[in-house]
């Protein structure tokens, strides 16, 4: 974070740090009135993993054979240099650029979430500023970079569940009631259930069960409860009011005693049209003479926190082929043509008109 204050200070940008809780974060801004203009992203990182699988130390970022190497090469602190790299240059030939360009910084993406974006988006309504247009670094290629554009992302409902019956011993099952045989009609149930049909933008809402534990260890005893833990990738077709409410019909159908904690990480969001949609697709076509795709596919980003301002929000980045994995790595030409496009897109949206 101190890297990119000092490179944005040094070509007009001011920066306010912003410490919520024990994540740092950051807003740099640069201009006065006009259209704003803010790149979005986050300097943490997820662990490495075993560092003895690594090919080189994780955080050596080593470059070889026009790879850089390293933990968040790709996810995402190659974006970020990029995103400093398109304003040094589009600075210097717009120096009195129309609108303002900001930066959104946070180091709490990878994990809980609770103390970055979000806050920083509820520190700028206080102060009454407004994004117009965000772009958000996140790793959204597949083969090259620029091939995709993600407009839009999927909402997440995760359920934490728990079915309580009676424990016993197996051979005695008609003094007990095992938790285990009450669910399984009713997870076949939601699980088969046909949520919704997905629209133009994206795909039928899924339901999965990701953790899943009942039972002592031993085999001669019947469980008091089981615990899972579910998750719902939901479209706009839905909201996270009507998942519950149905979810809780099927639970309750089958006479079940549970306790459920509904937990919402984000709504879904879409950028279906605008200037920034469009701004991004004729960026990407003028560096590499490819048309690409919109995509609202794969995991929630920090685009769910400042979309619901009204801010028209899209991601684009790097090829995601290696993140989270050990020996993470970016081309390092592919990282110039990134900062080309998002300098392109600066100059779509806010190079002052020539006569």
């Amino acid at each position: 974070m101190q890297v990119m204050i000092e490179r944005l200070e040094k070509v007009g940008f001011s920066a306010t740090l912003l410490p919520f809780g024990d994540t740092l974060n950051f807003w740099a801004v640069r201009g006065d009135s006009g259209p704003l203009f803010a790149f979005a992203g986050h300097t943490d990182v997820v662990p490495t993993g075993p560092e003895e699988q690594w090919r080189f130390p994780p955080f050596d970022a080593v470059e070889q054979d026009g790879m850089i190497h390293g933990r968040g090469a790709a996810d995402m602190k190659g974006s970020l240099a990029a995103m400093v790299t398109a304003c040094e240059n589009f600075v210097a030939q717009h120096p009195d650029h129309r609108g303002r360009i900001a930066f959104l910084i946070t180091s709490d993406e990878e994990g809980p979430a609770t103390n970055g974006t979000v806050k920083v988006v509820e520190w700028l309504e206080e102060r009454g500023e407004k994004i117009d247009w965000c772009l958000v670094g996140e790793p959204s290629s597949t083969d090259w970079t620029g091939d995709t554009i993600k407009n839009g992302r999927r909402g997440s409902l995760g359920l934490w569940l728990t079915i309580r019956g009676v424990q016993g011993h197996v051979a005695y099952p008609h003094l007990a009631r095992n938790p285990v045989h009450l669910l399984a009609p009713a997870l076949a149930e939601l699980a088969a259930e046909h949520w919704d049909n997905g629209n133009d933008f994206f795909p039928a809402t899924s339901f999965q069960v990701s953790n899943i534990n009942g039972g002592t260890g031993a085999t001669n005893v019947i469980p008091g409860e089981v615990a899972l833990v579910c998750n719902w990738r939901f479209s706009t077709e839905l909201t996270a009011e009507a998942i519950e409410a149905r979810a809780r019909a099927i639970l309750d159908k089958h006479g079940l005693e549970y306790d459920a904690d509904f937990r919402l990480s984000g709504q879904p969001f879409l950028t279906a049209e605008g200037e920034l949609v469009d701004a991004a697709v004729a960026a990407i076509a003028a560096v590499t003479g490819r048309e690409t795709t919109l995509s609202t596919a794969g995991g929630t980003s920090d685009g769910r926190f400042i979309a619901p301002t009204g801010a028209q929000v899209v991601e684009l980045g790097p090829v995601n082929a290696t993140i989270h994995k050990v020996d993470e790595c970016v081309r390092a030409e592919d990282l110039d043509s990134l900062s080309a496009m998002y300098e392109k897109i600066l100059e779509n949206l806010l190079a002052r008109a020539t006569a």
